[in-house]
């Protein structure tokens, strides 16, 4: 048998030569991405992934990476610890691998609204009077990814139910926000880097808060797959892994081909992308303890229908980031 195996071997190189023999040997990975600051890097990792060829597609949005993830259109895909939980909340087969990069939301509020930063008693007495005058606040995002849900928390904890106290006013694709608030359709919106960025730079609004305080703190980003192509394409989500890793180190000693993707996928210019990046911190860990608070949190927002805390614990695969960093999984966010 092994004498058959190593005819054949000989015979398909002597066909193909040796360079498309290793060719057809080499794993093979469909990777999909969202298009935000923190995101795109993911874009990089063809270049810098070993041992497996990958193709990388941009979406507009986490939840159109986590469709085509669920529809085997691709094997590994980055979204977010929010998306996590709902795709375990709707039966779906996804296990996370992963981490990748952290932070990227911003509430920035309308001009008009004359409201100070970081104040929260004036915020609340906003939302109060606007309340009782029956003409409630209007806050956006892009319902279900992370500002979405960062903002909901932050909200919440504060005192304010954002399905009861405010209007919500859901706008898909990030980069129509800045002109929403611009045409004063709205008075808020928790935006995603580097639109966030934009929107403050181009004076259409004024920072109001990072929405961090709450149970998901600034984590965002996630590398998912499936485990059917754990079973059989390991060797490809090792290679995806490595690179995310590398990339990771790369990011933090040097963020100018950070700056430089963004300036190519977005268009928008360098000053919009550097002041994004001052908003976003690369990080390779998978948050166990945050995870299941981020899935309590959901579950009382009503994101999610039912507790996946065993879920979410179980589908956490840490042996391609131990085998990616050499460090042990409680040193790498278990």
């Amino acid at each position: 048998m092994r004498t058959s195996l190593r005819l054949g071997l000989v015979v398909m190189a002597a066909m193909f030569g040796s360079d498309d023999l290793a060719m057809a040997q080499t794993a093979k990975i469909k990777l999909g991405y969202a298009k935000c600051a923190h995101c795109l890097p993911m874009s990089l990792i063809p270049g810098m992934a070993k041992g497996v060829e990958v193709e990388a597609t941009g979406f507009n949005s986490g939840n159109d990476v986590l469709t085509a993830l669920v529809s085997k259109s691709i094997d590994v895909a980055q979204v977010t610890y929010l998306h996590y939980i709902t795709a375990l909340d709707k039966g779906f087969d996804v296990v996370a691998v992963s981490g990748q990069i952290n932070g990227g939301s911003e509430c920035l509020s309308s001009a008009k609204l004359s409201l100070p930063p970081e104040d929260w008693a004036a915020f609340k007495a906003t939302v109060a009077k606007a309340k009782s005058d029956g003409q409630p606040l209007k806050v956006a995002a892009s319902r279900g990814n992370a500002q979405d849900i960062h903002m909901r928390g932050a909200f919440l904890k504060q005192g304010v139910d954002p399905n009861k106290d405010i209007q919500f006013i859901n706008i898909p694709n990030p980069s129509d926000h800045l002109a929403a608030l611009q045409r004063g359709e709205v008075d808020m919106i928790c935006s995603v880097e580097p639109f966030a960025s934009q929107i403050r730079l181009a004076g259409a609004g004024k920072h109001f808060v990072l929405p961090y305080d709450q149970a998901a703190g600034n984590l965002t980003n996630l590398i998912v797959t499936r485990s059917d192509v754990i079973a059989s394409q390991r060797a490809g989500v090792q290679g995806v892994v490595g690179a995310v890793v590398e990339l990771d180190n790369k990011l933090i000693a040097d963020k100018g081909p950070w700056i430089d993707v963004i300036n190519k996928l977005t268009g928008l210019d360098k000053a919009v992308a550097t002041e994004a990046l001052n908003n976003a911190s690369p990080d390779p860990a998978i948050h166990r303890s945050q995870t299941l608070a981020i899935a309590a949190m959901m579950r009382d927002l009503k994101y999610i229908s039912k507790d996946v805390s065993a879920e979410a614990e179980k589908n956490m695969d840490y042996s391609f980031l131990e085998k990616a960093t050499g460090k042990a999984k409680n040193d790498l966010g278990y």
